[in-house]
């Protein structure tokens, strides 16, 4: 075995993060095409369209940056070539509520900001590196960010912040989602959720919405694999959303809220729980 070189495996797996990548991995996992034929349409793609898109693609927000990561969906120890990535846009200022923790200290505004950007880059399907928070949000080291996370464990060691490294296999992200459906179809609003799961709305919807996608697909008599294609998520999480769908057939409470989630949309959770709260002052 030759001897490792750190800062080349960084590189290696940071330049494996890139919408090229991406556009490869689509065509060699999504349409069986080979690596050859993948970097053939790839550059032919960059012949025809490239010279048209930069004047007409739209910037960013202000505070707002966008990055590719990889997929949520993917197990780890799998090489990040192979991976699935996911296009994400993160809110990295909020503006003025944000301005105190930078007049504080950088290290005050990065320990701030981390888990909220983790949760956001998950609520979008992808999970963050430390390499990642280093090299494409805060440009630091890598020790750094490894610090701030240190200091954060130590604050809060049971909030367990969604890192690609920290969650060593796909089952907490997995048993994390289902348990926000789960609450919804219980009977929780949205707000009740957010404060159980520490999440912002924008993210319980994101999980509601694909949820509802998961059982209307369902009800087509799709296969696991097919919704799975469709929806551009993991079979795993597929085939969970399954099973609490079964759930439901058995628990009458869980079907009126399934049937109200899927007539009102993910984001009429609050507006079903006044509904049903005017329902019961009758």
């Amino acid at each position: 075995m030759g001897i490792r070189n750190p800062k080349k495996e960084t590189r290696d797996r940071l330049s494996c993060k890139t919408l090229d990548d991406r556009f490869r991995v689509e065509m060699t996992q999504g349409l069986n095409c080979s690596p050859f034929e993948a970097e053939a349409v790839l550059e032919v793609v960059k012949e025809v369209y490239f010279p048209f898109l930069d004047e007409a693609a739209p910037q960013p927000p202000p505070g707002k940056i966008s990055l590719v990561a990889v997929g949520a969906d993917e197990p780890a120890g799998k090489p990040v070539r192979d991976c699935q990535k996911q296009a994400i846009c993160l809110t990295l200022h909020r503006g003025a509520e944000d301005d105190h923790l930078l007049m504080d200290s950088p290290a005050a505004f990065r320990q701030a900001k981390i888990p909220d950007l983790c949760q956001q880059a998950l609520s979008q399907g992808a999970l963050l590196t430390v390499e990642d928070l280093a090299f494409r949000v805060f440009f630091v080291s890598t020790r750094t960010i490894s610090r701030d996370l240190a200091q954060l464990r130590k604050a809060d060691a049971q909030d367990v912040i969604p890192l690609r490294s920290t969650l060593h296999d796909i089952g907490p992200v997995l048993t994390h989602r289902t348990q926000i459906v789960r609450l919804a179809l219980e009977g929780k609003t949205t707000s009740q959720i957010c404060k159980i799961m520490r999440h912002s709305p924008e993210a319980v919807a994101n999980y509601l919405s694909t949820f509802t996608r998961v059982a209307q697909l369902q009800q087509k008599q799709m296969q696991p694999g097919q919704i799975a294609f469709l929806l551009r998520r993991g079979r795993s999480l597929v085939r969970r959303y399954l099973e609490l769908l079964q759930v439901c057939e058995r628990d009458k409470n869980m079907a009126y809220h399934l049937e109200e989630l899927m007539r009102l949309g993910s984001a009429g959770v609050e507006k079903k729980s006044n509904q049903g709260g005017r329902r019961d002052g009758k």
